[in-house]
């Protein structure tokens, strides 16, 4: 079943504490590290949220 995990920015832009927490979590839900990271950005190039998606195998 696919799973997805979403950072947002809590003041627009995603700061690097907001990005190490994001992937702190990916990390504790046991998402691969060859996972592609997608980023929505703004048009000055500031991160404004990124996601991952991952399969969980519940059986």
């Amino acid at each position: 079943m696919p799973t997805m995990l979403r950072a947002v920015g809590a003041e627009k832009d995603l700061t690097l504490d907001e990005l190490h927490h994001f992937v702190t979590a990916a990390r504790e839900a046991g998402v691969p590290g060859d996972n592609v990271v997608r980023a929505e950005v703004s048009t000055t190039g500031k991160i404004k949220e990124v996601e991952t998606s991952f399969s969980r195998d519940d059986g």
